[in-house]
């Protein structure tokens, strides 16, 4: 009898715990991405993406010149106001504190509709409105930047602005008869005849919907929110993920029919592992097994069809066409998923290739001339004449990648040790086989 406990705690343990190689690569990992982080993201962001008037630059070029008379986006400007607050949530430094508050303050003055709620899409660099149209993504972006600055600082007025969002969001925004959230708006929130690929619903923000979601819920346990936040996990799961591909669709008419079957990549793998921060937020047993296994299906998917020879994900594809270059976001997400498919199943191969896209990072993405990182990279040569701020160029991913990178791998044995059951090391938490197929990396 005792035989057979011991073989059982021993193989639990076995199945679970990283041995010394996978240690070492841990904290190399997290050394390395945080220090990158904090020494070459960020600084450069606090060094030429702040402008005089008490805002953020519009564009900035790789060198860190401004374009002084670009316009600004109301998403780029939520995702700076979350990238400093989740800052110095996580490192507690208050160069950090002093650019959230200064972001809360210029996004709620400047991008905030005081008349017909929501957030406007474009302003110029004086604060006159170039694009009032409503769009679900970036009232999201809103919503999960300030509930960040929130849990950052305690601010109240972050909160109840955050709050109130949620609510135009659910009052305007929503489709009456199949349920979920219209892509966008008109100024006053009319519904448009067209929109972008013809589809008025979309993964992409019914994604960020439920990522906004679930950190105002850790704010605001409001039982309305709750109930939002369920259905969003839940249309993920059941409408939004075809299990019979192990992929997302992602344009969709209003009543929930695929519109084009494509697969995005990194936003495959993005939605694994925010749906299992989700569940877990709503600490709902059930929708967390649902949620892992889920996240494994589709991170395991990514990493056979999507991760090149080179060791980078690739941006997506459509038909029987590959897009194959690396997008900095992509690689983000790749790391944070693979990590957490690692906390799921103790299989050492997810470790093994978030490390294998970080170092693709760190030989071709990383700008060691003037910091930050750069956006693309074809056939391993990066596209030095992008941007590095822009509408849609953001420190959102990268500090995030950070922040989760910093607080995975500082706690992973009790992440690890809690997930893991005897039954699922004994049988494989992981996939069968998908250590054993080739994708050109082990």
């Amino acid at each position: 009898m005792f035989y057979w406990i011991a073989l059982l705690v021993a193989s639990c343990l076995a199945g679970c715990r990283s041995h010394s190689g996978e240690t070492d690569m841990q904290t190399r990992m997290r050394t390395e991405i945080v220090t990158n982080v904090r020494d070459s993201v960020l600084p450069f962001w606090m060094d030429y993406a702040v402008a005089p008037d008490g805002g953020f630059y519009g564009t900035v070029l790789r060198n860190g010149i401004p374009v002084v008379d670009a316009p600004r986006g109301g998403v780029l400007n939520a995702r700076i106001l979350w990238s400093f607050s989740a800052a110095y949530r996580t490192f507690k430094d208050e160069a950090y504190l002093k650019l959230a508050d200064k972001s809360q303050r210029y996004f709620i003055d400047t991008f905030i509709d005081k008349e017909h709620g929501g957030v406007y899409w474009l302003v110029n660099p004086d604060g006159e409105v170039l694009n009032a149209s409503k769009y679900t993504y970036a009232m999201t972006y809103a919503i999960y930047g300030l509930a960040e600055h929130y849990l950052a600082t305690g601010n109240s007025e972050s909160l109840d602005m955050a709050v109130g969002l949620y609510h135009t969001l659910e009052e305007k925004g929503r489709e009456p008869q199949y349920d979920g959230y219209v892509e966008s708006f008109t100024e006053d929130w009319k519904q448009l005849d067209n929109y972008d690929n013809n589809a008025p619903k979309t993964m992409n923000a019914h994604l960020h919907v439920l990522e906004a979601y679930t950190l105002l819920y850790q704010c605001w346990k409001d039982d309305g929110l709750r109930k939002r936040l369920e259905f969003c996990t839940e249309l993920f799961m059941d409408r939004i993920y075809d299990s019979s591909r192990r992929h997302f669709n992602l344009f969709f008419d209003n009543a929930w029919n695929s519109l084009v079957e494509m697969d995005s990549y990194g936003h495959d793998v993005e939605a694994g592992w925010l749906l299992c921060e989700a569940a877990r937020v709503l600490e709902d047993r059930q929708l967390m097994d649902r949620a892992n296994r889920l996240a494994l299906d589709v991170t395991d998917a990514c990493l056979v069809e999507g991760l090149s020879d080179k060791g980078y994900m690739m941006y997506e594809k459509k038909g029987g066409r590959t897009t194959g270059h690396a997008s900095w976001w992509g690689q983000i997400e790749t790391m944070i998923a693979c990590v957490n498919a690692w906390q799921i199943s103790g299989n050492d191969v997810y470790l093994q290739s978030a490390d294998t896209v970080w170092t693709f990072v760190k030989d071709c993405m990383i700008d060691r001339e003037y910091g930050e990182w750069y956006s693309d990279c074809f056939d391993g040569e990066p596209k030095k004449d992008t941007p590095k701020v822009s509408m849609w160029r953001c420190p959102y991913h990268t500090v995030r990648l950070g922040v989760e990178i910093h607080n995975r791998l500082n706690s992973i044995y009790e992440k690890i040790y809690s997930r893991c059951s005897i039954t699922d090391a004994l049988y494989g938490a992981a996939r069968p086989g998908f250590q054993n197929q080739s994708i050109g990396i082990f």
